[in-house]
């Protein structure tokens, strides 16, 4: 089903982007939620209409986003973690640890943002990207260190 976003949703699109998804998902959540509405002629002229509303969200968006992006530019947190033989960890470092470090340092962000390939197992310095908006990725630095 062909919907037109009224809000940018990160997996989806931007604001005011004609896109198809699944026809339950627009029937169950997109639409209900009013995150979007239908593609049709009458709602493409509506769009048309708020333009000009949509390009400044964007805006408004893109630069918090880069506001955010050069905080997070060069920020290193550590995580402290237990360690046996070998420098690996009993566990592993998640995209939950790394929030919750950086919450520490007064840095907000959220779980789906952190984009972490595969949990971290061993001890080491790490290069972890952060998807603040699309395009806008920066990365910090993770140490994981020994306990």
């Amino acid at each position: 089903m062909k919907v037109i976003l009224k809000e940018t949703i990160s997996s989806l699109g931007i604001i005011g982007s004609e896109v198809n998804v699944a026809d339950g998902y627009a029937r169950n959540y997109l639409l209900p939620q009013g995150k979007a509405v239908p593609a049709t002629d009458r709602y493409r002229k509506m769009l048309e209409q708020e333009k000009a509303k949509f390009e400044l969200q964007i805006a408004k968006e893109k630069a918090f986003a880069e506001e955010m992006a050069k905080r997070l530019e060069g920020v290193t947190c550590t995580i402290a973690a237990r360690v046996h033989e070998e420098d690996k960890l009993y566990g592993s470092i998640t995209v939950r640890d790394i929030v919750n470090a950086l919450a520490k340092q007064d840095i907000e962000v959220e779980k789906r943002m952190v984009l972490l390939k595969e949990p971290i197992k061993h001890t080491g310095t790490f290069n972890i990207p952060i998807r603040v908006y699309q395009g806008v990725e920066p990365e910090i630095t993770v140490e994981i260190v020994p306990e």
